[in-house]
């Protein structure tokens, strides 16, 4: 999904944007860079990370377990010889070497459920990202339209003063012609003055206005800070006169609080699906291969002792005659190869494994329902997120429709202030009035002039917040 607000207010501007720092910022801009830079962005872009590894986690519970084991040791003393099955003291070494096959066949569906899960939590984790980034962007949008207003009345000011600084000129000119009192051009050195007053207030608004906005994306440059200088017209929009309900409708099906918390739900619900899962049997199949090897050398029989070629192993109960053998001498056989033990002692095992659980002490239980509590606990937010959004939306409907009114009032203030002031002037000119009343008249102007800006940045800012919640795009 798109980031509405972001878009949206690119559009209404019009404005370009460079990945390099700029000179002068555009709206575009500092927003672009507030996301690259915000902290609590970051995290954010770091939980999608995470759930990037726990939808992993969720794939790699559907493959199966393979493990391999090496062991070689060494006895010294009275130890079995592993191929022999003799005690004999002696030190031995003694290598094994074994791979174990593991996978899952039946979980109660618990694998499908947590993949699910994962993914769904990989989708929440995006959306509370977009949320914030438009949170932001509000912020900022406000913040870059205040500098905005403060420079437009201070343009305002300045232009009404180099209006008194010809009415001044043209004052001394005709004290000088003799045809005013030298008293007249007092009024106008004291507008002047006051005027210039007005005008360093001013700069210092600008001045605050755009630190403000720095310290907000987190630029510590406040002297070289500026934005670019760039006039913005009122959106066109029919969004003011539409259906409210039809504005709702939209905004739940665009909003990311709506969706996060419908998502958050969902995972809720899977996490019950997952809790229930434990009740259900467990099937799993293994394969064992091992096999061993040690230096131990063996007995062999070999011949008959040349020196003692018989033994006595008895005698006949009846005759009291000895009972011999052959005495066959023994010889040590060395062990044989490493490669050829492992062939020859290596084995398999293989087979299936059922868990039923039957009782855990009702952990399994009271897991189901701790999660179904989550789930109504879920529930209740979801209905809380739409109400809340639903006022937000009409907070901002009659937001916009109000800004639109006032702005249209103001342009009709500054049109009959600008053409008194124009008749006060011309009275002036021609000698038919002081300059108390038109100085009183250019201030009406200004004053009108003034909240037509402020009039005029607050319709757009008000619009901007109602196309978001509407959910409207701009045209490629």
């Amino acid at each position: 999904m798109n980031r509405i607000l972001t878009t949206a207010f690119c559009l209404c501007f019009a404005i370009g944007f460079s990945q390099d720092v700029p000179t002068q910022w555009t709206l575009e801009a500092c927003i672009r860079y507030a996301f690259d830079n915000n902290i609590r962005v970051k995290q954010s872009k770091l939980d999608i990370d995470d759930a990037d590894v726990n939808r992993a986690d969720a794939i790699g519970n559907f493959l199966p377990d393979f493990n391999v084991s090496a062991n070689n040791s060494w006895n010294t003393g009275l130890s079995t010889n592993v191929t022999t099955g003799v005690l004999e003291s002696q030190t031995a070494r003694n290598f094994s070497l074994g791979a174990t096959v593991g996978i899952n066949l039946f979980r109660g569906l618990e694998n499908w459920k947590r993949f699910d899960r994962a993914k769904l939590a990989a989708l929440a984790s995006q959306y509370s990202l977009e949320q914030m980034e438009d949170d932001i962007a509000l912020s900022v949008a406000n913040s870059y339209l205040q500098i905005l207003v403060s420079k437009q009345i201070r343009d305002v000011l300045i232009k009404q003063n180099e209006i008194t600084l010809q009415q001044l000129e043209q004052t001394r000119l005709q004290i000088d012609a003799g045809t005013v009192p030298e008293g007249d051009i007092l009024e106008l050195q004291a507008t002047d003055a006051d005027e210039k007053r007005q005008i360093v207030i001013a700069e210092n608004d600008v001045k605050i206005a755009l630190v403000s906005l720095a310290q907000l994306l987190l630029i510590d440059d406040y002297e070289n800070f500026e934005i670019a200088d760039e006039s913005y017209d009122v959106p066109i929009t029919d969004l003011i006169n539409r259906d409210i309900n039809e504005i709702i409708e939209e905004a739940k099906k665009e909003r990311y609080e709506i969706l996060v918390a419908e998502t958050n739900l969902e995972i809720a619900r899977k996490d019950l699906e997952i809790a229930r899962s434990a009740y259900m049997p467990r099937i799993s199949g293994f394969f064992n291969y091992n096999t061993r090897e040690n230096d131990i050398p063996s007995s062999a029989i070999g011949d008959v002792d040349p020196n003692n070629p018989t033994r006595q192993i008895g005698v006949v109960e009846t005759t009291g005659d000895a009972v011999v053998v052959p005495n066959f001498t023994f010889v040590e056989v060395p062990p044989l190869s490493f490669s050829e033990q492992l062939w020859r002692n290596d084995g398999l095992s293989y087979g299936l494994q059922l868990n039923i659980p039957v009782f855990n002490g009702l952990a399994t239980r009271n897991n189901v329902k701790r999660n179904k509590i989550n789930v109504e606990r879920l529930e209740n937010n979801l209905e809380q997120a739409e109400l809340d959004l639903e006022s937000n939306v009409y907070q901002a409907y009659v937001d916009a429709q109000g800004a639109a009114k006032a702005y249209h009032a103001a342009e009709k203030a500054v049109d009959a202030q600008q053409i008194a002031f124009d008749f006060a002037k011309d009275r002036f000119d021609v000698g038919s009035s002081n300059s108390f009343d038109l100085n009183l008249s250019k201030i009406r102007l200004t004053n009108a002039e003034n909240r037509l800006i402020q009039a005029k940045y607050d319709f757009i800012f008000r619009i901007k917040v109602l196309e978001l919640f509407f959910g409207e795009r701009p045209v490629d």
